[in-house]
Order: C-alpha cells, then sequence, then structure tokens
C-alpha cells in the first residue's frame, strides 16, 4: 500500500517539507520514495502541488497521512473533512469512553 506523506528536507532549525509517495511501511527519513508530489516551506509559507499527479495516486490507492490529508483539504485538491492531528493522553481517552458508556446506558 502507498501513502501520501511529508519527508523533512533542508537545514537544522530551518525545515521545508516535501510531499512525497512511499510505501506504507517504509521510513521517510531513509530517502527513499516514488515521487515528489510538492513542497511547503512553513518559514515562508510557499507551497506547491501536483495536484494532477496526487489525484492520479490517490485513484490507484494510495492513502494520506492525518497530517498530508489536511494540507490537501485546506489546497482544494482533496474534498473532505480535516482529521484530528492533535495527540490524546491515554487518561483522557479513557475518560471519554466512560463518557460516552454512561451516555449509552
Amino acid at each position: 500500500m502507498l501513502r501520501i506523506r511529508f519527508t523533512r528536507v533542508g537545514k537544522k532549525n530551518a525545515a521545508s517539507f516535501r510531499l512525497v509517495l512511499t510505501p506504507k511501511l517504509s521510513s521517510t527519513k531513509n530517502g527513499k520514495f516514488l515521487e515528489i508530489l510538492g513542497f511547503y516551506n512553513p518559514r515562508t509559507k510557499e507551497k506547491g502541488v501536483h495536484a494532477e499527479r496526487i489525484a492520479y495516486w490517490i485513484s490507484k490507492g494510495a492513502l494520506a497521512s492525518d497530517t498530508a490529508h489536511n494540507f490537501l483539504v485546506k489546497e482544494g485538491i482533496i474534498k473532505a473533512k480535516k482529521r484530528a492531528v492533535h495527540a490524546v493522553s491515554k487518561k483522557k481517552e479513557e475518560q471519554i469512553k466512560v463518557n460516552n458508556e454512561t451516555v449509552k446506558q
């Protein structure tokens, strides 16, 4: 299965990111990817995407990571809701489960 995800490039303390297509189990840190699909520089807010190639790979079954999915929704390439990316602590997760169970009863 293929994934569309960000990989970090650039100098120390001056990160920029590439949007790449990789196998799901492959790390992006090794620098091996199938295709560069875009880029994002958070310092200058500069960004660019190859919308046609992204649409092509999604049609072939590639999935976007949560952060990449939200980026593509913001750019208007994907028509969907954004996904929650923030981490939820285990304690908070258990409280949510308990609250949901009490509501169901």
